[in-house]
């Protein structure tokens, strides 16, 4: 009986280490999902890689207050904050979501000396798909 030989080698998908203290990114892309009930900030690299990201319950926020638009602008500041060591400078931003957070996630970005090469609406509209939901009472 012969004895199998153990692989000898790197697997395919293994990581040593991770590059993400490493890695310089110049541009970027910001993504915003403004909800009624929460903000998402997503940033992202050119090609789609996850870089950091934040969010409003992420940030300290609970019940109703994850809506408003102080705990955005707060979401914000938290993704933003691990970039300026890895150098971005410039960033596009998507804004997506009918939430209060938007105006206030857009002006966390400017206030933060990012400049940015354009802002994208990116909300999803139906072209007479579904029925939406009732609209909310205020």
């Amino acid at each position: 009986m012969t004895k199998p030989i153990a692989k000898i080698g790197l697997r395919k998908n293994a990581r040593i280490g991770s590059k993400k203290s490493e890695r310089r990114i110049p541009k970027g892309v910001i993504h915003v999902q403004a909800s009624f009930n929460n903000t998402i900030v997503t940033v992202t690299d050119v090609r789609g890689r996850v870089v950091s990201w934040a969010s409003a319950g992420t940030s300290g926020f609970r019940g109703t207050r994850k809506g408003t638009p102080y705990a955005a602008q707060a979401a914000v500041f938290n993704a933003i904050r691990t970039l300026a060591d890895q150098g971005m400078q410039r960033a596009e931003v998507m804004i997506k979501g009918p939430g209060l957070g938007r105006d206030a996630a857009l002006r966390a970005i400017r206030r933060n000396g990012m400049l940015l090469s354009f802002v994208r609406d990116v909300t999803p509209m139906p072209h007479n798909g579904c029925r939406p939901p009732k609209k909310r009472r205020v």
